[in-house]
Parts: structure tokens; C-alpha cells; sequence
């Protein structure tokens, strides 16, 4: 259950590090709050320094302190019960930087992600993350 002012750890390679919740897209179906697969909009509230040096590399990091960027929700600390009764539950709230069209910020993803994301029609982070529960 993500909401208004809520902070999400990044867990992509995007160069943000922190983000805060200031708005939950196209779900007006629960009044507000962002669960696993939702499409929000946050400020970064802290990233990683930007070098000299890593500025002309390629692996240049793509946001700043401050940016209004979309993310994607992979983990809520909000328990979830899936259809086989199961109840999943994560430690923190994690997030995945998108840009305007919907593509991932990141070329990596770093940690676990909810298998409820495939559902949702965000395979591809599935894919890149290196465990999936």
C-alpha cells in the first residue's frame, strides 16, 4: 500500500537511490493506493554523486536530486495474499525508475521483485531481476 509522501528504495542501476510518492497512476479502483505493478510518479530524494569522469562514460547516472520521474512498484512491505493463499510480505518498499514511455531507466536490476509483476505486464523487470518471489 503505497501512498502520498510514501518512500520507495530504487533497486535499478539509474542512479537513484531514494524516491517519494507523489502521485499513484490509473488506479482509481482503490482510492489512492499503489500496490505491486502499479505506475507512479515520485521525486528523487536521494541519488548517487555524479563524477567528473563517469559523466562521459557510457554508465553516465540519469537522475538527480529532485527530478519527477515514473516508477514501477516491485515490493511493498503491505502483506499480499495470492490466489493459492499464500500471504507474501517484503522488508522495504522498492521501486523501478521508467522514462516517458514506459521503458525501464536502468539496464539492471538489483534484488527481489514480486511474481505478481509478470501478471501486471512488467515482464521485463521479471527477467532482469535476479530472484523473483
Amino acid at each position: 500500500m503505497i501512498g502520498l509522501k510514501s518512500t520507495l528504495n530504487v533497486i535499478d542501476n539509474s542512479g537513484a537511490l531514494l524516491v517519494e510518492c507523489v502521485n499513484i497512476l490509473k488506479n482509481k479502483v482503490n482510492n489512492g493506493w499503489g500496490s505491486v505493478g502499479d505506475e507512479i510518479v515520485c521525486v528523487v530524494k536521494k541519488a548517487r554523486p555524479i563524477s567528473a569522469a563517469s559523466q562521459a562514460s557510457v554508465n553516465a547516472v540519469k537522475v538527480r536530486r529532485g527530478d519527477v520521474r515514473r516508477a514501477v512498484i516491485v515490493r511493498t512491505r503491505k502483506a499480499v495474499r495470492r490466489p493459492d493463499g499464500r500471504i507474501i510480505r517484503f522488508d522495504d518498499n522498492a521501486a523501478v525508475l521508467l522514462n516517458n514511455k514506459r521503458e525501464m531507466l536502468g539496464t539492471r536490476v538489483g534484488g527481489l521483485v514480486s511474481s505478481d509483476l509478470r501478471m501486471k505486464g512488467w515482464g521485463k523487470i521479471v527477467s532482469l531481476a535476479p530472484k523473483v518471489l
